[in-house]
């Protein structure tokens, strides 16, 4: 019968004076494992680049007591490495077509409940509705709503163009909290700045929380900075000319992704993570205290 690993003691097989393997205590051998010193036999030997491993060590990723992902490929910002730098970035364009799609067929149903607004009234005689009213999914939701096709068109192509190299850079959870944040720090600065009865939607501010992390991030790489430079000024000179733009959403959301991917990219190696959840965390704090001094003022 097999004994449980690391369960039992070493003994050597009768009339031999080489050791038992440590899962099959009947079975002599000469060949250890080359992580944790264990005699293991041919049955719980695997093959390594030197020498064989036993069963536990390859679960576990090392003999030290290390998970296995402790010894996996890393991205600059701590994040593990994916064959797919893509998924997070396709999952969010996804969402946000769908969304699209639904408001194509539903309308004011689906676009009126999922609106960026402080406090306003949707129908004559209806009740106040808006973030100030108590519904605060309005700050997330409206980062996913999009009316006209030259909207989302150019939101989506941006992120497609600025996503990928990002979600590489930093992972997929560290790249989605990225993105998350910048829309929410986007929506809580419009909040804020605009009159209670004002509507904004629309992803730009999480995109541009990523063109803000792309300068960032290439800052860090030492890369030419100018590309994206030139290409984010483009835009902000959009944002403060042409008419009916929230350019408060665009500013929210350029502030918070520049300050979290700074965060990100330049904590240092042993607090990398103390440091990023700390990052995260001002972040969520600083739109929390902006969304409650507005509501504040409206109540």
């Amino acid at each position: 019968m097999d004994q449980a690993p690391g369960g039992g003691a070493e003994r050597p097989a009768e009339g031999s004076g080489l050791p038992g393997c440590y899962r099959h205590p009947d079975r002599e051998t000469g060949v250890r494992c080359v992580r944790c010193d264990r005699p293991i036999c041919p049955e719980c030997m695997i093959s390594a680049s030197v020498g064989f491993q036993c069963p536990e060590c390859v679960r576990g990723g090392s003999g030290t007591g290390r998970p296995a992902s402790a010894a996996a490929p890393r991205t600059l910002a701590g994040g593990v490495t994916s064959a797919d730098p893509r998924l997070i970035t396709k999952i969010i364009l996804g969402l946000n077509l769908a969304v699209f799609l639904a408001v194509l067929s539903g309308g004011d149903r689906v676009t009126d409940p999922m609106l960026l607004v402080g406090q306003a009234v949707f129908s004559f005689g209806g009740p106040l509705e808006g973030v100030a009213e108590g519904q605060y999914y309005r700050l997330l939701s409206s980062v996913f709503l999009h009316e006209e096709v030259a909207h989302i068109a150019l939101n989506m192509l941006a992120l497609w163009f600025l996503g990928p190299p990002l979600e590489a850079a930093l992972g997929r959870l560290r790249f989605v909290t990225l993105y998350l944040l910048s829309g929410l720090g986007g929506s809580a600065l419009f909040y804020l700045v605009a009159a209670p009865n004002d509507a904004a939607l629309g992803a730009s501010g999480a995109i541009f929380g990523l063109f803000g992390a792309t300068a960032v991030l290439m800052r860090r790489m030492n890369y030419d900075m100018r590309p994206v430079l030139v290409l984010l000024a483009i835009n902000l000179v959009f944002t403060f000319t042409w008419s009916g733009i929230a350019w408060q959403g665009h500013i929210g959301g350029l502030v918070i992704g520049t300050a979290v991917a700074y965060g990100f990219v330049h904590a240092p190696r042993d607090k990398r993570i103390l440091v990023q959840r700390a990052v995260v965390a001002a972040a969520l704090l600083a739109i929390a205290a902006v969304v409650v001094i507005r509501t504040l003022q409206l109540t």
